[in-house]
């Protein structure tokens, strides 16, 4: 089973990156499953049910989501309905949404999960007990199971690396919009990553315009933040080849594109 995730679509760049170079990307690496974090999609914060029905029609299979999802509140009336979309599944049981989705691959199932790290974030349900209870659910289904684990720290993500490894497929990290080059296979067959990046302006901080972020950290005064919506674009993400029989990794791969580092055929 192949799986390319892609991190973090930042506005309306990065949602015209993903109109632009998933076909690309189809065609050079013909992955079976296509996941793609768009808690960022709309103007930076959230996202709308019109920009969650583009990406499907772009040929993503799966949006996971974050600590942004609520940010704009069109989520509220369509996540119930949105049946290819994971929110952390370590929200309050109350919270609408699914943490936990499956996508048929031939005779085989994989599974896409979507949990919130807690270190500088709202303290929610522990990720760590959450998905212990999922997987004694899940693993009864399927082997295959991919998770997007959206935090803050590296050591909090590669915990949850270490403690996952062998009980499910990857655990990929999103939302700080840096691509990490720590990309392996862990012992006991995890494909880890600390965080797979950002899809969105190239030139900006974070996808934010820099002007705003510079003076903040210059001043401490509060500023505020704007996405960059016109100029050069990036893309990050990576290419996962799963064992359907067993769910472990067998090969884990960064992918980057940039004017910097151009799109080969």
């Amino acid at each position: 089973m192949r799986i390319i995730f892609i991190g973090d679509v930042v506005g309306s760049l990065g949602r015209e990156t993903i109109t632009t170079y998933l076909p690309k990307l189809k065609k050079k690496y013909h992955p079976q499953v296509t996941i793609v974090n768009g808690e960022n999609a709309a103007s930076g914060r959230g996202i709308t049910e019109k920009i969650y029905k583009k990406f499907l029609q772009d040929g993503v299979d799966v949006v996971t989501l974050g600590n942004h999802a609520w940010d704009n509140r069109d989520i509220f009336e369509f996540i119930t309905d949105a049946k290819k979309m994971v929110r952390p599944a370590n929200f309050p049981k109350e919270t609408p949404g699914l943490g936990c989705v499956y996508v048929k691959v031939n005779t085989s199932e994989l599974a896409v999960i979507n949990l919130q790290a807690r270190t500088f974030m709202t303290a929610i349900d522990d990720p760590f007990q959450v998905m212990d209870q999922l997987l004694a659910e899940v693993r009864q289904r399927t082997p295959n199971i991919f998770v997007d684990f959206h935090g803050e720290t590296t050591s909090e993500k590669q915990a949850m690396g270490w403690y996952l490894d062998g009980r499910v497929s990857a655990v990929i990290g999103t939302h700080t919009h840096v691509q990490t080059n720590d990309a392996r296979i862990l012992p006991k067959g995890t494909a880890y990553l600390s965080d797979v990046g950002m899809t969105g302006p190239y030139d900006g901080i974070l996808g934010m315009k820099k002007e705003a972020v510079i003076e903040k950290f210059m001043t401490a005064l509060p500023r505020r933040f704007e996405v960059v919506e016109t100029g050069r674009n990036l893309l990050s993400g990576c290419l996962i080849d799963i064992d359907d029989q067993t769910g472990k990794a067998r090969h884990l791969e960064l992918i980057q594109i940039s004017e910097d580092r151009p799109f080969l055929e």
